[in-house]
């Protein structure tokens, strides 16, 4: 039996036996260019600190990981966790998953048209912090290069910063001059401006200036001239940047607390040099990948020209890595932010694949095995979630192919009502680009198929109005902790804030007691500055101890205020950074650094965060034992209303499974479990079984919240059996918790929805909030109950009884829908509501249908009641408040008088017209829905419907005159 292996294992053996037939030794794999880089740099001292995911932690001035230096940048500006592993690195080594598709470093639409730009690509990275300098950070690149790479010397030029006039920074005359002591002639040590050899990441936040390592892939000429100027055949393959300064949001720069190196070099560049191609979609990262999209597509086999089938080749083979990556980590196509961007990356794909490849649909997905085989060794993440990446990929293939059916059929509908020579309404295109995501470039090749162009001016001031001003949003301008502000801190010694008394409650006779905290404010700031005294606004306190909780894990901030002898300082927000807990408040008469103030702790918003925190500890650890341990946490948010939980499913909670999560909930609480807060060695807690993480960085020593059992006490017992798991709730959390499970009173889940595909997101609720949402439930229960025997006992005797009772039926469901309660009963009262309705319609439709027969046959004696052709026209009025049974009269009439053109209008009250109307099919005239648009229109009013059938409404206190002017337009056409 022969054994099947995937398509990326298949493609991978014919490449390693076309290179056993070559003479000569094969080339570096990229594994192992990307093992010697981190091997080489892990011999010098360097800690390998692993890839961070694309979707950037707590920064929201990023749309995705864009530099290797992301995960650091805590560290480099100084506001790291001292208690952290990440404030103790001196030296790292990594291969980081960055990805450009948005805000200042965007490749996005450059992807395809070359052979190096990429979405997603690998920055392998050294980073020094507060260590070494320009000296050894240059020799060791040098080294890696030229010895272990074993590139010639003679093909490799460097560049460094020539300096900024406008700025005042001088030129790095440091790193020229180590570059020739390395023994680099001058000719090959070449300076440059600001665009090239000053680096920054973004508007702000770190930068400094560097040195770029280019390699002449030719040789044998003097390529000085050729450097920075987008020869192919002379890269860059190695950015050094020294971070020393900070850019802040007005431009000016700030000196970092330390003076760090952060390199980075490209995985695909550095692979396509050390395997001697002249394209990065030529080496072992992608060319797997392109020969199983020929495979699957039938398309020409790619030549690496500039063609559009070898663009689609490019764009396909990049696109599906960027997608698989970011799916793997959490970021799904969505309408904001970075999900918007990987829906814009998905759908060109997808347009590539079907329209320029003629792939089938569905390729895209078959691809991802191939990426998994590809860079799984390194990024496990990737094998782990393949089959969700798939069916996400799929299913938002799917929604994009239909949509781009819809759009394409409401582009014709369009063009067929329009005059010769019109422009395309720039309305309708951008709906279509808005709501369905149809690409405006695909709306002009539509059109052009039909001579058509869009209305280019409207649609740029329809764009200038929707545009969003800005990918990232802005920080506070007045109160806030930058990287000067923290740096003054450090210079004055400012000790860290002890946050301590936030954890320091407990109960007396039933009831939580939370001590009196009073403090000092050892400092003041306003306008990002550290001032002496305030007198007036908004200014942030630094105190040396505090009880307030600062928002962190997902947990809102404590609310509550701050007082001295004199003055009352209301609290507007709690936030950390770097050590330091920053008081926000509302100042209006003079505080001073130095003074003593009290701190009020608004109790009940505590014990309700309390709850909600440790409710979603008992919901994490109950759905991984009904639904098994497939379910991860995904993100959730602690307020004081509610809690918010996400996690992995393939599917919505079943009915049974909602009961059982409901009984082990109520269990939990009703057993009175201890809950247990302790400090433990990052590394002790990790190795805890069944200890809950999220992709957050832990400080060491980090604090451990368990029910039930002590961490200590679960430790002891791990040791004595190495295979029982602890059976419990476990987590690594700096949230606050009440002391006792019973004290949640009650957990209920209210709602679960898929917020997006493989993901769920559940509503829960604590305490009083679950009492009265199980009240509720029940209250509803019994009026549906009510409303079930009322509509099936026995049928209403008129249509206004039957309507009333529909009427009941839509504010029940509105209520069910909206109003909180077990989710279990809202989706049992929403069948049973679903039901009546159903029941309501049935009845309603043939009690319309008999009314409607009635009208007809009025209309019938007044005009004739003999089948046949009948008058070629009708209009006339029918004595109705019901649009369907209007529409139904038209439909019995005409059913009499197949030939006629028929509008029958009904006058509500004063003021409101309802019109229904039908044509004929074969009138080449006028149809329907233009008759019904012309006299609502007419009359301040709307109407839609098609050729044959159309309805509306107007506004007209005479409905004469209504009748009047249908009928003219009606001759006027015929």
């Amino acid at each position: 039996m022969r054994l099947l292996l995937p398509p990326g294992a298949r493609v991978l053996r014919t490449l390693r036996t076309v290179r056993a037939l070559c003479s000569g030794p094969p080339p570096r794999t990229a594994a192992q260019i990307r093992s010697d880089f981190i091997e080489f740099y892990r011999a010098r001292g360097h800690e390998l600190v692993p890839s961070s995911p694309v979707r950037p932690r707590a920064d929201p001035s990023l749309l995705f990981v864009n530099a290797g230096m992301n995960q650091f940048k805590p560290l480099l500006l100084g506001s790291a966790d001292p208690r952290s592993p990440l404030a103790s690195l001196r030296r790292v080594v990594n291969s980081q998953k960055c990805v450009r598709a948005g805000g200042k470093h965007n490749d996005l639409d450059d992807v395809g048209k070359d052979s190096t730009h990429h979405t997603f690509f690998e920055m392998m990275g050294s980073w020094s912090f507060g260590d070494y300098f320009k000296a050894e950070a240059c020799s060791m690149a040098w080294t890696l290069l030229t010895e272990v790479f074993q590139i010639p010397k003679d093909r490799l030029y460097v560049s460094y910063f020539s300096g900024d006039p406008k700025t005042g920074l001088p030129p790095d005359l440091e790193t020229r001059d180590v570059w020739l002591q390395l023994g680099l002639p001058p000719d090959r040590v070449l300076p440059f401006g600001p665009e090239q050899n000053f680096w920054e990441m973004g508007d702000t936040g770190p930068c400094g200036p560097c040195t770029e390592i280019h390699v002449d892939l030719r040789g044998g000429r003097d390529a000085a001239p050729l450097v920075n100027t987008d020869c192919p055949q002379v890269l860059e393959v190695w950015n050094l940047v020294f971070m020393e300064y900070n850019r802040q949001e007005d431009g000016s720069l700030w000196p970092l607390p330390l003076r760090s190196v952060d390199t980075g070099l490209g995985l695909e560049r550095l692979v396509s040099v050390l395997q001697n191609k002249t394209s990065n979609y030529d080496t072992d990262l992608f060319l797997p990948l392109i020969l199983h999209l020929h495979q699957l597509s039938g398309a020409a086999l790619y030549s690496g020209g500039p063609g559009l089938v070898d663009m689609a080749y490019r764009v396909v083979v990049d696109h599906v890595r960027t997608l698989a990556v970011c799916i793997a980590d959490g970021v799904h196509p969505g309408m904001s932010g970075a999900e918007l961007v990987l829906r814009r990356i998905l759908r060109r794909a997808v347009r590539f694949c079907l329209e320029v490849l003629k792939a089938p649909e569905g390729t895209l997905g078959r691809l991802v095995p191939t990426v998994a085989h590809s860079l799984g060794g390194v990024y496990p993440e990737l094998w782990a979630e393949q089959q969700r990446i798939v069916d996400v990929i799929d299913e938002n293939e799917e929604q994009f192919v239909s949509s781009l059916r819809q759009g394409t059929r409401l582009i014709h509908r369009t063009t067929n009502k329009m005059e010769a020579g019109a422009l395309f309404p720039a309305s309708v295109a951008w709906s279509l680009h808005r709501d369905l995501g149809f690409p405006l470039d695909l709306v002009d090749l539509v059109l052009s198929e039909r001579g058509v162009r869009v209305d280019l001016e409207e649609l740029d001031r329809i764009r200038a109005r929707n545009q969003v001003a800005s990918d990232s949003p802005r920080a506070d301008d007045v109160v806030t902790l930058d990287v000067a502000t923290l740096s003054e801190l450090q210079r004055r010694r400012v000790p860290h804030t002890d946050e301590s008394p936030v954890y320091k409650y407990y109960k007396h006779d039933g009831k939580y007691v939370f001590p009196s905290c009073p403090a000092q404010i050892l400092a003041l700031v306003s306008n990002r500055t550290l001032v002496d005294q305030v007198s007036e606004g908004l200014c942030g306190l630094i105190l040396d101890r505090t009880c307030f909780y600062s928002e962190k894990g997902g947990q809102s901030p404590d609310r509550g205020y701050l007082s001295t002898q004199e003055v009352v300082l209301p609290l507007s927000d709690v936030t950390s950074c770097g050590g330091y807990v920053l008081h926000v408040v509302q100042v209006s008469d003079l505080i001073r650094t130095g003074d003593r103030v009290q701190l009020h702790l608004d109790q009940a918003t505590r014990l309700s965060l309390m709850r909600n925190h440790t409710g979603t500890h008992l919901l994490n650890f109950v759905l991984r034992r009904v639904l098994g341990s497939s379910v991860h946490q995904r993100g959730s948010h602690v307020s004081v209303e509610r809690l918010r939980f996400d996690y992995s499913a393939k599917s919505v909670l079943s009915v049974p499974e909602l009961l059982q999560v409901d009984l082990e909930l109520c269990d939990l609480v009703q057993r009175d479990l201890s809950v247990f807060c302790e400090n433990l060695s990052l590394k002790s807690a990790l190795s805890l079984r069944g200890v809950r993480t999220v992709d957050e960085v832990y400080p060491d020593p980090v604090r451990v919240v368990s029910l039930g059992r002590s961490a200590s006490d679960l430790l002891q017992d791990q040791d004595q059996d190495q295979d029982q798991d602890c059976g419990t709730s476990v987590e690594l959390c700096c949230g606050t918790h009440v002391l006792n499970s019973s004290d949640l009173q009650d957990v209920l889940v209210v709602s679960e929805r898929q917020f997006i595909r493989g993901i769920n997101r559940i509503l829960a609720v604590t305490g009083s909030a679950a009492r009265q949402a199980r009240e509720v439930g029940v209250a509803l229960e019994q009026e549906v109950d009510s409303l079930w025997t009322r509509i099936t006992g026995s049928a209403p005797d008129s249509l206004q009884a039957a309507q009333r009772l529909a009427k009941e039926v839509g504010h029940l469901t509105n209520e069910v829908d909206v109003r909180l309660v077990p989710l279990k009963t809202r989706r049992e009262l929403q069948n049973k509501l679903k039901s009546l309705q159903r029941n309501c319609n049935t009845c309603l439709r043939k009690m319309e249908t008999r009314q409607a027969a009635i009208e007809a046959q009025t209309l019938l004696q007044k005009h004739g009641s003999e089948p046949g052709p009948g008058p070629g026209l009708t209009v006339d009025l029918v004595k109705t408040d019901s649009l369907s049974i209007l529409v139904k009269s038209v439909n019995q009439f005409c059913s009499s008088h197949p030939g006629s053109s028929v509008m029958l209008l009904a006058q509500v009250h004063p003021g409101k017209v309802l019109c229904a109307c039908q044509v004929p099919k074969g009138v080449a005239s006028f149809s329907a829905s233009d008759w019904a648009r012309a006299v609502c229109g007419r009359f301040h009013g709307n109407a839609g419907g098609s050729d044959l059938v159309a309805k509306g409404t107007a506004q007209a206190d005479d409905i004469t005159a209504v009748l009047e002017w249908a009928e003219l337009y009606a001759k006027g056409k015929t």
